[in-house]
């Protein structure tokens, strides 16, 4: 990130993180280190279709809740 392009601010599970501006949200994912096909998106107080996450855009400000799917079970 250079000092031309500041990172922008986002809210990530509660906690405000920096991320390199410009990023779609399946990028933002990849780049703090979760699998896409293993999560589940809450963008900005709504479930984010799988399907638009390489096109939406997230901006400073946006508030991201994921949610790692985990299986298993008995």
């Amino acid at each position: 990130m250079s000092a031309l392009n500041p990172p922008a601010m986002v809210q990530v599970n509660g906690e405000r993180r920096p991320c390199p501006a410009g990023l779609s949200l399946e990028q933002l994912l990849i780049t703090l280190g979760y699998q896409p096909q293993l999560v589940v998106v809450e963008f900005n107080g709504d479930i984010l279709p799988r399907q638009q996450w390489p096109e939406q855009v997230v901006v400073e400000s946006d508030v991201l809740e994921v949610v790692t799917i985990v299986g298993g079970g008995s």
